[in-house]
């Protein structure tokens, strides 16, 4: 049986709410008789898990019954102690009713695993069939029997869906996808002493908020496909601009409408101010020139099928399993696809500035750190690669080589020499880790008004050291603009300990949702989400 669920933005999932029995809360016996005998549709304006696990104590089963409830159901042997703990703290008494019946809780579970696939996730929980054949059971018994096997069916699919769409996949196969961060993990203890002191842990899931911004998005991609998805654009031309009239500048029109750039689609061929200003809204969340053009580019972005866009948040719906959820309030995060490095004060954004990432050939890694040092006036190490398949070469076959990139020996090592040519360009951020990863200032200062920027061999390159540096000493008043521009001209390296360390978060989301509201898309630069994906719908 399928059952509709409305998607409500929340700090982490919404869930509706429907009733398979009335709750006991001093309801008479008339409003017990309002039972129903089938599973009504779920209301719109329920937003959360109301009320509490039961706490009745009266009603019980042998304990026996658990080995029985797996012997059924092998599957689910692996959260036999998991079950076992629960309910043995509760003197095994049940959970999931009272002497009403069910719990509402219990058709709200129900109905998260019955619609796991709007989740993000392959929709293939174990027993599946018999799940809802025993909800379903329960709903049409008029004794309000307590069933074993119902509330045992019921504690192990909670333990199901906490692995896994809290957890994600698992950290052996995260970490084959190069992905560093922290992993969340979900202690169980704390699960269950959640459940018996009545807290509700699912209103407050350890998720990144994107997640629940993600999964609306979700919802409203997966209803535009059932209703046939985006208008097929078939060009008539190379370009389309302000001014041009086509019938292919119609379906354009009725396409932007259909993705909520076009407010209003007065079916018009002609290309006017207010299609211009909904182009300039698609290239805005594709990270694309926002010109107002048509070229092949944002042609060939229009007609990606909507299952790929689909597929594509889902994959970041499971990336936003593995994110570290408590952030601080102030902290850096570079996100790769994007090409951008957002800095947030409280929480909120505060600024952003263009970022050069790692070529595919020389991937910046995703990780964490802290940053604790700046760098004014760096050298620049040689790393032995570009050594030994660049620097050495040149010397070959210029003696003079070092002398005109200003470089010097130093060691049996190259180093090139501070100054305004320098590879880190004036500055560099300095967050220790073992991949040798940092953020610096580049000469190359016209890379940064390139849409593709992925050119470095693996480091950052910020487009606004400055402002950056201004922003990290802000609280240490010796330091002032004055100071800092003095020191990254300096041509003297320098080192400064920041007092105040700012935690630094390189991240790979090829779609999120912006505080506007709006879903952005980016090219899949690196190709990690053709492999996660495949992992996501491979999973059993």
């Amino acid at each position: 049986m399928k059952i509709t669920t409305y998607v409500i933005i929340v700090f982490f999932l919404s869930v509706i709410s429907f009733h398979f029995t009335a709750c006991s809360d001093g309801k008479t016996e008339e409003h017990k008789a309002e039972r129903p005998d089938t599973i009504p549709q779920p209301t719109k304006n329920d937003i959360t898990i109301r009320g509490n696990f039961s706490d009745q104590r009266s009603l019980k089963f042998d304990k026996k019954i658990i080995d029985a409830f797996l012997s059924r159901y092998p599957k689910l042997r692996s959260y036999k102690k998991d079950i076992d703990t629960f309910y043995a703290k509760r003197n095994f008494a049940f959970a999931w009713y009272d002497n009403n019946g069910l719990i509402e809780q219990a058709a709200n579970l129900y109905n998260r695993m019955e619609n796991i696939s709007e989740e993000g996730l392959p929709d293939s929980i174990p027993y599946k069939d018999a799940f809802t054949d025993l909800m379903k059971n329960d709903a049409l018994d008029s004794t309000n029997t307590a069933n074993e096997f119902t509330e045992l069916m019921l504690t192990a699919q909670y333990f199901i869906y906490a692995r896994t769409v809290w957890s994600g996949l698992d950290a052996k196969r995260m970490k084959s996808l190069d992905w560093f961060l922290p992993r969340k993990t979900v202690s169980y203890n704390q699960l269950l002493d959640s459940l018996l002191t009545g807290k509700n842990i699912l209103d407050t899931a350890p998720v990144y908020r994107q997640y629940a911004l993600l999964r609306a998005q979700l919802k409203k991609y997966k209803d535009i496909e059932s209703k046939g998805g985006f208008p097929t654009i078939k060009a008539d031309k190379k370009t389309y601009k302000q001014g041009d009239s086509s019938a292919t500048i119609a379906t354009i029109r009725k396409f932007l409408f259909v993705t909520g750039d076009l407010s209003n689609d007065n079916n018009s061929a002609i290309f006017d101010t207010t299609l211009t200003i909904a182009v300039k809204n698609f290239q805005h969340r594709y990270g694309e020139k926002e010109d107002g053009v048509i070229g092949s580019a944002i042609l060939k972005k229009m007609n990606i099928p909507i299952s790929k866009l689909i597929q594509q948040i889902i994959v970041n719906m499971e990336r936003c399993r593995w994110v570290p959820v408590n952030l601080v309030s102030n902290y850096v995060v570079v996100n790769i696809p994007a090409y951008k490095l957002y800095v947030y004060e409280n929480d909120t954004v505060a600024f952003s500035m263009n970022v050069v990432v790692g070529q595919p050939a020389h991937k910046t890694v995703i990780f964490n750190g802290t940053i604790k040092y700046i760098v004014f006036s760096p050298y620049w190490n040689v790393p032995s690669g570009i050594l030994k398949n660049e620097v050495l070469p040149g010397i070959r076959k210029n003696s003079n080589y070092l002398a005109s990139h200003n470089m010097e020996w130093n060691g049996g090592a190259v180093r090139q020499k501070p100054g305004p040519n320098n590879s880190l360009g004036l500055v560099k951020f300095l967050f220790p880790n073992s991949y040798d990863i940092y953020l610096h200032d580049t000469p190359s200062k016209s890379l940064f008004g390139e849409t593709n920027r992925a050119f470095s061999h693996g480091c950052i390159r910020i487009s606004q050291p400055q402002k950056f540096a201004e922003y990290l000493l802000r609280h240490d008043s010796s330091w002032t603009t004055e100071k800092i521009v003095a020191a990254m001209n300096s041509g003297k390296e320098q080192y400064v300990t920041l007092k105040e360390t700012v935690p630094v978060f390189i991240a790979y989301f090829t779609t999120w949702v912006s505080k506007d509201g709006k879903i952005n898309f980016r090219d899949d630069v690196y190709g990690r989400d053709k492999r996660l994906a495949d992992m996501i719908f491979s999973k059993k």
